[in-house]
């Protein structure tokens, strides 16, 4: 049973109306937008409950308790994107707060939303005093009032799922339904019933949306320019990484975030020449006192060509049975036939050459779940581990491994120090990139690292 609620909604997409009809259900109080920034509940008003916007402001969830208590009956709110963010996650973690969730046609709300800030009217009550205006479509300013609302919208899904809670959908074109209301009226678990729609709020600008802007065609061409689908986006089921603290190094007043997989050796000797041991293996407590103990600090982590950040791996990890589990994977399921470790170094270039692809082929599935193996931080999405950092800190850079020693330099520089010179690995091993390089070999790794070539940019890796 619920003994409150939340109504998550946005501007212009029916919430007066939903609000003025569940009031009109016996034993239920909607208090309306109680943490919108500018008033308490309704326009103009400052002041609910004894707490100000000051008071709100110091404790908004002693003020949300304190609406409950007083509330006889069931007591809920109305929620968008930009009231206050501390409300959001206690309320979706609160299993007794039943949750609402009303949308609406993202350009429809748009233009609605547009014409009340022209005509300055955002409720009716009696048509003869309806104020009509027509207004300009933007791209840029819709793109940007559609992102903000499906960016909510994700939240609250995610709230949900990991909650393992469900919601009451409703869309704006629901509100008219008097049977879909007195649904709503069972999931919350009240025992009223609405007998026809409340019709004390009349529906603002009824025409098509055609005819509510000035330039229809510009806005028609704009709508189809957009991927209302996401076609577009590329599928990520990677899991989820922590920070990796444990690994990050620091030298001098310079703190490296390592992506495995990268040029850590390299990185490690420029630190060394700062003179000093490396200060390593820290806990979230131990960054914190190193980070009090360099007033000035900089931190930053470097980026590795896909391709070559997974042929590095392929050798350094596959064959020399460090990573002995996905190695045997490879060999029972995906019939690479790797030889002993013992006996990798004496691969001949087309066998090599041949499991690397293999491994390539592996990789694009393990990085997209459809392996029963866990997914290796050498082998990681190099944009899922920065996500993963991103948790405890962002780096002040990201360096590619190509451009190292002046971006390094650059940020010594940053930091008040002169930097050391910086010595870039060597492909010494057997069976460098250079030489068996193929559009064969690239163009697996683009499909197993499909989202960082886009998020960074990668190109095709030459010698």
């Amino acid at each position: 049973m619920f003994d409150s609620f939340v109504m998550l909604a946005g501007m212009r997409t029916g919430s007066n109306f939903l609000e003025a009809n569940l009031n009109a259900l016996p034993g239920v109080r909607c208090h309306g937008e109680l943490f919108n920034p500018h008033f308490i509940g309704s326009k103009d008003c400052t002041a609910l409950f004894g707490h100000d916007l000051t008071r709100r402001e110091a404790d908004p969830l002693g003020f949300l308790a304190r609406v409950r208590a007083e509330t006889r009956g069931l007591s809920g709110f109305r929620y968008f994107h930009d009231h206050d963010p501390r409300v959001l996650p206690a309320v979706m973690e609160d299993r007794r707060c039943a949750k609402i969730v009303l949308t609406r046609n993202p350009a429809e709300s748009y233009v609605s939303l547009k014409i009340a800030r022209e005509t300055g009217q955002w409720k009716l009550t009696d048509a003869t005093r309806l104020r009509a205006a027509t207004v300009v479509f933007d791209a840029a300013e819709f793109e940007a009032h559609l992102e903000a609302a499906q960016a909510f919208q994700m939240q609250v899904m995610r709230g949900l799922q990991l909650s393992g809670q469900t919601a009451f959908y409703l869309d704006y074109e629901d509100l008219s339904e008097v049977e879909v209301l007195n649904g709503l009226a069972r999931f919350l678990g009240v025992d009223g019933r609405l007998s026809a729609i409340d019709g004390t709020l009349k529906k603002q600008n009824p025409q098509p949306i055609r005819d509510k802007v000035a330039n229809p065609d510009e806005m028609a061409a704009s709508l189809a320019r957009l991927d209302r689908f996401n076609l577009s986006r590329t599928p990520n089921f990677e899991p989820r990484r922590g920070a990796g603290v444990p690994g990050f190094v620091a030298g001098g007043p310079l703190l490296y975030m390592p992506v495995r997989g990268g040029p850590e050796g390299a990185v490690r000797r420029w630190l060394e020449g700062f003179g000093g041991p490396l200060a390593e293996e820290f806990s979230q407590k131990t960054l914190r006192q190193w980070k009090k103990a360099h007033p000035g600090h900089r931190s930053f982590t470097v980026l590795r060509h896909p391709l070559a950040r997974a042929h590095a791996g392929f050798r350094d990890q596959i064959l020399t049975g460090r990573l002995p589990e996905i190695r045997q994977a490879l060999n029972r399921i995906h019939n690479l036939d790797l030889p002993p470790p013992d006996a990798a170094g004496a691969m001949e270039a087309a066998a090599f050459r041949e499991a690397f692809l293999g491994f390539l082929r592996f990789l694009r599935l393990n990085l997209s779940g459809q392996t029963g193996m866990r997914v290796s931080a050498h082998f990681a999405s190099q944009g899922n581990v920065l996500q993963g950092m991103a948790q405890i800190q962002v780096p002040d850079l990201v360096v590619r491994e190509e451009r190292m020693g002046e971006a390094l330099a650059y940020l010594a520089a940053e930091a008040g120090c002169e930097a050391p010179p910086v010595a870039p690995e060597a492909d010494a091993g057997p069976h460098p990139l250079a030489s068996i390089w193929g559009r064969d070999l690239e163009d697996a790794a683009r499909e197993a690292y499909a989202r960082d070539y886009a998020t960074f940019g990668f190109g095709c890796w030459r010698a």
